[in-house]
C-alpha cells in the first residue's frame, strides 16, 4: 500500500484521474475542488501551502482517494473509498508527521476508521457524528408547476446579499445538525463570494424585480455537475422558490451534457423530499465526524 500526497491539484488529477472518473458522481466533491484548484491557481488565486491531495496505490493502481484542502474550522479532510488498510496507514502518517486532523468528510466506514486510529494513537479522543448526508443523482426532471419568477445569475453588485444568505445557509446546516454555531464553516469569505460571481456559480430566482432565492452550481468535472448551496430565507419559504430554483439550474446543466447531482443533510426532511419531487434519486449516504477530546480544538 502507498500514499501518494501532492499540495498540487493537477499533479493529483493526472494520477487519480482514472479512479475518480470510474465513479464521477461519487467522487463529485473531491473532483469539483481539484478542477477548481487548477483554475484559481491559472487565476492567480492564492491556495493554501499546508494542503494536500492523496491518491492511495497497490499492485492494482490507484484504488482510492482523499483530500485536505479545506480552509474552515477544523481543516477537515474528505475521504473517497479505499481499501481497510489505508485509512490505519494515512493515520499513522499523519499521527508521525505531527499533523492534527480532528474532522473528516465522506464515506463510511473510511471516515470513521481514519479518525478512531487517530484517537487511538493520541491515547484519547472520542469520534462524534457531526451531519449525515445523502447524494442525490437527477433521474428525469419533474420541474413544479406555476412558480412564478425566473433563475438568473448574482450580479457582482449582489455580492453583499448573496454573503448574507451564505452565511445564514450555514448557520441553518448547523442548526439543523444540533450542534448550534457552525464550528466548521463559519462566514463565508468575500473574495471568494467575488470570485464565484465572477464564475458564474451563484444564481437567484427572482421574483416581482427582488431576489427570493439563492442556489450555487459547481460547473461539470468528470462530466458531473453539483448543484448546492441552495438557500431561501425564511420568509420566503413554503412558496415553492427552491424546488423552481433547483429544477431549472438542472435543466441547464442537463442541456449542457453533464450528470446532475446534489446533497442533502438528512437531518432536513423537507429538503430530501422536495429534490426526490423534481427527480432525484439517492445514491449513497455520507458523513462528517469529528474527534472531541481533552486537548483537541472544538472548532
Amino acid at each position: 500500500m502507498e500514499l501518494q500526497f501532492t499540495p498540487d491539484a493537477a499533479a493529483f488529477l493526472a494520477a487519480a484521474g482514472s479512479y475518480l472518473a470510474a465513479d464521477p458522481v461519487l467522487s463529485t466533491v473531491v473532483t469539483t475542488l481539484a478542477d477548481r484548484q487548477v483554475t484559481q491557481r491559472a487565476d492567480g488565486v492564492p491556495l493554501p501551502d499546508d494542503q494536500w491531495f492523496l491518491t492511495v496505490r497497490n499492485g492494482a493502481g490507484v484504488v482510492g482517494a482523499a483530500m485536505r484542502t479545506a480552509t474552515f474550522g477544523r481543516r477537515p479532510a474528505y475521504l473517497l473509498p479505499m481499501p481497510a488498510a489505508a485509512p490505519l496507514e494515512l493515520a499513522r502518517v499523519l499521527h508521525a508527521r505531527g499533523e492534527l486532523l480532528t474532522a473528516a468528510h465522506g464515506v463510511l466506514p473510511v471516515a470513521a476508521e481514519l479518525l478512531t486510529e487517530l484517537a487511538r494513537l493520541a491515547g484519547h479522543g472520542t469520534v462524534r457524528t457531526r451531519v449525515r448526508t445523502r447524494l442525490f443523482e437527477l433521474g428525469t426532471l419533474e420541474p413544479p408547476l406555476g412558480v412564478p419568477g425566473a433563475l438568473r445569475a448574482v450580479r457582482p453588485d449582489e455580492a453583499e446579499l448573496a454573503g448574507t444568505w451564505l452565511g445564514a445557509f450555514n448557520a441553518d446546516i448547523a442548526a439543523e445538525s444540533g450542534h448550534g454555531p457552525d464550528e466548521e464553516r463559519g462566514e463565508p469569505v468575500a473574495d471568494d463570494i467575488r470570485y464565484r460571481i465572477a464564475k458564474g456559480r451563484l444564481w437567484f430566482w427572482e421574483h416581482d424585480g427582488q431576489p427570493v432565492h439563492l442556489t450555487g452550481v459547481n460547473p461539470p468535472a468528470s462530466g458531473v455537475a453539483r448543484i448546492g448551496p441552495v438557500y431561501t430565507p425564511p420568509g420566503q419559504r413554503g412558496r415553492g422558490w427552491a424546488s423552481a430554483a433547483v429544477a431549472e439550474a438542472s435543466r441547464v446543466l442537463a442541456a449542457g451534457g453533464a450528470r446532475v447531482c446534489l446533497f442533502t443533510d438528512l437531518a432536513n426532511p423537507t429538503s430530501n423530499k422536495i429534490y426526490q419531487r423534481i427527480g432525484y434519486r439517492p445514491v449513497t449516504d455520507m458523513v462528517e465526524l469529528v474527534l472531541d477530546g481533552p486537548g483537541l480544538p472544538s472548532h
